[in-house]
């Protein structure tokens, strides 16, 4: 419920970013324009996001007959969440990772990489895959294209400033500003947002599989191979070599490298994701 909250509250101070921004360049008709811009850029991602990140993962549909094991755990806890099963995806990454897309239930996507076939136990590839049906039902995809529209639009904005200029003279300080700290404090915001549903997805993916534990070692797995892969210079998808699709994964790609900023992480750190599902483990009693 906290973090919930809080992905709304950010959304608002992101959209809230986007009006003064479009405000300080060009007044009530900058205003207008900013809100053009954010919602011509979310029905774009609305409905296109899912189709180009599997393109960008080089994804391709998960044959039933050779990874029966795959349908029949996405079904199981698609069935125990009482939601649509998603269309399953595998990428030939070797980086151990996965993501889900789409724009809703009815319509999305779980991708995982080939390299996290190859990495994770059954129970491990349970927890992954219940976090990412997680992120499908609880929208967090829809929330995360939102997010990144709006700073998009505000970056955008600020640069239109900085070439073109705009405004009265009175509006300069906040023209400054927007230019100066716009495309700052919108990437801090969405960094926020990507967070608080990674953590959300986290505690509803551990209490849909029942296995807490099981995730937090997935989690540590992933972490661990994807920065061994990273040191050995081998290397992932344009999928994960972008940073405006990197959130969407359920980790960090190639390990977090470059994330030395916990402000600008994109990912929570693996030592509070796995605290925090270890207390979730302990209100289950699964351990002491």
């Amino acid at each position: 419920m906290q973090s919930s909250v809080k992905t709304w509250t950010l959304l608002a101070l992101l959209s809230a970013l986007l009006l003064f921004a479009g405000q300080a360049l060009g007044g009530q008709s900058g205003l207008v324009i900013a809100l053009a811009i954010a919602v011509a850029m979310n029905i774009g991602s609305y409905w296109f996001s899912d189709r180009i990140a599997l393109r960008m993962a080089r994804a391709e549909p998960a044959d039933e007959r050779a990874h029966g094991w795959y349908h029949r755990m996405v079904e199981q806890l698609a069935m125990q969440a009482g939601q649509p099963k998603p269309a399953l995806y595998i990428s030939p990454s070797p980086q151990p990772n996965a993501f889900a897309t789409g724009r809703n239930p009815a319509n999305a996507a779980v991708c995982v990489n080939q390299g996290l076939i190859d990495l994770l136990d059954a129970d491990e590839m349970e927890g992954v895959l219940a976090h990412e049906l997680s992120h499908v039902y609880n929208r967090d995809i829809l929330v995360g294209t939102v997010a990144a529209t709006l700073a998009t639009a505000v970056v955008f904005l600020s640069r239109i400033g900085f070439l073109f200029g705009g405004g009265s003279r009175d509006s300069l300080p906040a023209q400054l500003a927007l230019i100066l700290l716009g495309p700052i404090a919108a990437l801090l915001i969405q960094m926020a947002v990507t967070r608080s549903r990674e953590t959300l997805a986290d505690e509803a993916g551990a209490r849909l599989s029942g296995k807490p534990m099981a995730l937090a070692s997935a989690l540590r797995k992933l972490e661990a191979g994807s920065a061994q892969l990273a040191r050995r210079g081998v290397g992932g998808t344009p999928a994960e070599s972008s940073s405006a699709y990197s959130s969407l994964y359920i980790s960090a790609p190639f390990g977090g490298a470059g994330q030395m900023s916990n402000l600008f992480r994109t990912h929570p750190r693996t030592d509070d994701r796995v605290a925090n599902l270890q207390r979730l483990a302990r209100e289950m009693g699964q351990i002491a």
